[in-house]
């Protein structure tokens, strides 16, 4: 039976144990049937506060033995090993410091962002380009030819009256060829060979205006050579000596094949040797159908044409002892004995060489120069004729080619004429700084050529060390009338204004 005062006295009294923790409730021994046991601690033990176990929530332990062998849970986020994230643009930095977001990328954001990292960069890129192209150094100026290349003489050229045998050539000394007439074809050329030892012996000793030249002893072969009375020789002596000018006088007036065979032993050692020297000439002239086996010419082996031989003589007319003696009408030789030149043209029409060569089977030939005179300048007139036959009983082989060069020389001294190219004042070019920078060049006086109707001559310019920095008039090079060589028109140019070094402007834009 129940008391309604218990009962209320019971609810007092629990209300009197609210706000107290309940005491655990022993547990009896037969609900202890298993023991939780933690793997792996889930928080430090030493921080952690331990706490009663809830008997309301309590779920029943099992007793469960560990195995050492299982593998241990990973507990937490799995680290792994990364590589370092490449670094943030700054904008995005500052967003992650001031806690703002960066601000939503557009094409203008991005080309002011790319401008500000880009300019600095551009320029000094730009310094240092401009410091080396100021730095450079400049190219070297040049003449450039502005005037006409060429020049062509006015009318119709005239017919000259080439030999209507053998072969015959005929040029003007810087100034171009006539022409030439028959087939060159090699022939012997006799005593004209002689030309080519003169040469020789010049140019491996070389000899001054008026100058006699070192002495030659005489051998036993130059003397025994003088007695036999077959060829054409002068008297020598053994032990004597003659000069080295008396020697080409010897051989280029008097026609001595003695004195020839004698110069070659002492400039070569031997004849033979000499005659290689003879043909290795030849081959450096351009001489291409000459062939010499003798420096006399006397052996019929020795071969050439016209047109060879005036290349040798317009080159041994360049050697100042080989003019002077090629111009005399005869000479004494050291024994008081005289000698005619047996080119008998020498001396008569302003003829001033070269020589003669007779032999019966070579015929008549002949190696000529005369001067002419046009518009001031004095002009050489080389030719050759080979291989002229006597016309008649008095008509000789030596007759036949000195009248057949005379008429030769005659009609290239009326062809000649003088014409003006270019004034003086002119401007003939310019001088090119290598940047863009033109200077005019002008003559210096008037530019004459000379030549006959038809005749093209050449202009050429030939620069001296051009300078970066000049005055007006400064002269800068030359202009070159002709085939260019030294008996060639040549006019020289100077600057019309002050050549000025190149601008910085200049300078900054140059590409090459």
């Amino acid at each position: 039976m129940l008391k309604f005062g218990g009962a209320g006295t019971a609810e007092k009294g629990q209300e009197a144990d609210k706000g107290r923790e309940p005491e655990p409730r022993p547990v009896p021994d037969a609900e202890r049937t298993s023991k939780f046991v933690a793997l792996k601690p889930l928080d430090d033990p030493a921080t952690r506060k331990p706490k009663a176990a809830d008997a309301t929530t309590a779920l029943p332990r099992v007793q469960r033995t560990p195995d050492v062998t299982s593998s241990v849970p990973q507990v937490g986020p799995e680290r792994t090993t990364q590589q370092p994230l490449p670094p943030k643009p700054p904008l995005d930095l500052l967003a992650e410091l001031t806690n703002t977001p960066p601000p939503p990328d557009t094409p203008v954001r991005t080309a002011i962002r790319r401008v500000k990292i880009w300019t600095p960069l551009v320029l000094l890129l730009a310094v240092v380009f401009a410091v080396a192209q100021a730095a450079r150094p400049l190219p070297t100026p040049e003449l450039q030819l502005t005037a006409e290349d060429s020049y062509t003489f006015q009318g119709t050229k005239g017919d000259l009256p080439w030999p209507a045998d053998g072969q015959a050539a005929l040029d003007v000394q810087g100034i171009g060829s006539f022409g030439a007439s028959g087939e060159q074809r090699p022939v012997p050329i006799a005593s004209v060979a002689k030309v080519m030892t003169a040469y020789l012996v010049l140019r491996d000793h070389p000899l001054k205006s008026g100058a006699a030249g070192p002495k030659i002893p005489i051998d036993q072969a130059a003397q025994d050579q003088a007695k036999a009375g077959q060829e054409s020789t002068v008297d020598v002596t053994k032990g004597d000596s003659l000069s080295q000018r008396e020697a080409l006088q010897s051989i280029l007036i008097a026609s001595a094949n003695n004195i020839a065979r004698l110069l070659a032993r002492w400039d070569a050692g031997s004849e033979k040797a000499f005659v290689s020297k003879m043909n290795a000439a030849a081959k450096d002239l351009g001489m291409t159908n000459t062939t010499y086996t003798d420096p006399s010419g006397l052996n019929n082996t020795t071969v050439s044409t016209a047109v060879d031989q005036v290349k040798l003589a317009k080159a041994a007319m360049t050697e100042p002892a080989f003019r002077e003696v090629a111009a005399m009408m005869s000479y004494d030789d050291y024994k008081g004995v005289n000698h005619s030149n047996w080119n008998q043209l020498v001396g008569k029409n302003d003829v001033v060489g070269i020589k003669t060569g007779t032999t019966t089977s070579a015929l008549g030939n002949l190696v000529f120069a005369a001067k002419k005179e046009v518009g001031g300048e004095t002009r050489t007139i080389v030719g050759a004729v080979v291989r002229q036959p006597a016309g008649g009983p008095e008509n000789t082989i030596l007759s036949a080619a000195l009248d057949a060069g005379d008429k030769l020389i005659r009609a290239a001294q009326g062809e000649l004429k003088s014409a003006t190219i270019l004034k003086k004042g002119d401007v003939v070019g310019y001088a090119d700084d290598g940047l863009g920078g033109r200077t005019p060049v002008v003559a210096t006086k008037d530019v004459t050529a000379v030549g006959w109707a038809g005749l093209t001559v050449k202009l050429t310019f030939a620069a001296d060390d051009l300078p970066h920095t000049a005055k007006a008039g400064t002269q800068v090079g030359s202009l070159t009338v002709g085939d260019g060589s030294g008996s060639a028109v040549k006019v020289p140019v100077a600057l019309q204004q002050d050549l000025v070094e190149p601008g910085f402007t200049d300078k900054l834009t140059r590409l090459g």
